[in-house]
């Protein structure tokens, strides 16, 4: 896959495509063990899940951000979003690879353009957390400069144990 293209997210057909890659991203998270599957019901119920989906364009697209969106083919494979934290730190958000594509370096390619456009943006600093389970996210992320930190916003009460927290300084 090595003609992947990546781009910003715009227009309603294209959001409608990151809100689908981003229920398959939760399908595949509620599907994956049971400690990940708790993780996202304590953080995203139903309810709340869909409400954030219904608000996405609001959080993190411009000029509040970027909704970015991997194709393959001119098929949607991977997306990934940011949202500001305050005028200096941006989180990454819901980066997330369809299986079709995993193991192509989409979600090298996708997370390098986010970091990308953080610092094009102005910030100093990136953060994100995943799984503690995702081994090979914690590798992509370690081996694009982030370093392990602690919590560094509020989470649901048992969330953070799940977690493994990551900051970039740009």
């Amino acid at each position: 896959m090595s003609d992947i293209v990546i781009r910003q997210a715009s227009g309603p057909a294209d959001l409608d495509t990151v809100r689908q890659l981003c229920w398959e991203y939760r399908d595949y998270l509620l599907g994956h063990s049971d400690e990940v599957r708790r993780a996202v019901l304590l953080s995203y119920g139903l309810e709340s899940y869909r409400a954030l989906m219904n608000s996405l364009a609001e959080k993190h697209a411009r000029p509040n951000g970027i909704i970015l969106l991997a194709e393959h083919g001119g098929m949607p494979v991977a997306c990934g979003m940011y949202h500001p934290l305050s005028d200096t730190d941006a989180e990454i958000k819901r980066v997330y690879v369809r299986p079709e594509a995993r193991g192509t370096g989409t979600g090298r390619q996708l997370s390098q353009a986010l970091i990308a456009q953080t610092r094009a943006d102005g910030f100093s600093r990136v953060f994100l957390d995943t799984s503690r389970r995702f081994t090979d996210a914690q590798r992509l992320y370690e081996s694009l400069g982030f370093r392990a930190r602690g919590e560094y916003r509020d989470l649901p009460a048992g969330m953070a144990e799940f977690l493994v927290f990551y900051e970039l300084s740009l």
